[in-house]
């Protein structure tokens, strides 16, 4: 017990000193205050920046997977395409008339189903398409939060600087860079 005494005694002694060094430098105050301001702007746009990042990895590799039904899709259409061929090729060499038609409708058959197919690929395309323009949006906003993060760490930074060398025109640069990475923190949202 008597060890948690001479912390709180330590910690009380502490706050007497900044609040009597903030009495003598009221502008300080303001620039802890302003400070612990950017910071949690930060970190909310450092989740936001982290949040469009994942969004846009899930987005690509959505197209991969799309990318590659659309491959075997396409690859399928070549397939029955031969096989019509082949088919058609078979009826029209068949020496008797009923096997001439059985190879007919076969090819028939192959050809129809080329169509579904077909369909079925050009969908698939759409979708990369689509998975694609939204990963690469995600991006584009993962990359606005992320400038938002830089500019509030170089404000943090910069008054760190100010209250350390007690030089208030720094301070307002660190208000002035601050204030632009509010600039792109809202145009993340905006653009979101």
């Amino acid at each position: 017990m008597p060890e948690e005494g001479i912390e709180t005694q330590e910690l009380k002694e502490r706050l007497e000193e900044a609040q009597e060094l903030a009495g003598r430098s009221p502008w300080l105050t303001w620039l802890s205050l302003s400070t612990a301001i950017v910071a949690v702007l930060a970190a909310v746009a450092a989740l936001e920046s982290g949040s469009y990042a994942n969004d846009a990895i899930v987005r690509k590799d959505d197209a991969i997977l799309h990318q590659s039904k659309a491959g075997d899709a396409w690859a399928y259409y070549q397939a029955k395409g031969i096989k019509a061929t082949v088919y058609a090729t078979q009826a029209e060499a068949a020496t008797s008339p009923g096997l001439a038609a059985k190879w007919q409708a076969e090819s028939d058959r192959e050809t129809k189903q080329r169509a579904e197919i077909q369909k079925q690929a050009e969908e698939e395309q759409k979708t990369v398409a689509e998975m694609n323009e939204k990963s690469d949006h995600s991006l584009h906003v993962h990359h606005v939060f992320a400038t938002s993060v830089t500019m509030f760490q170089v404000a943090i930074a910069l008054a760190a600087i100010a209250a350390l060398t007690r030089r208030k025109p720094l301070w307002w640069v660190s208000l002035g860079v601050g204030a632009a990475g509010v600039a792109f923190f809202v145009s993340g949202f905006v653009a979101h």
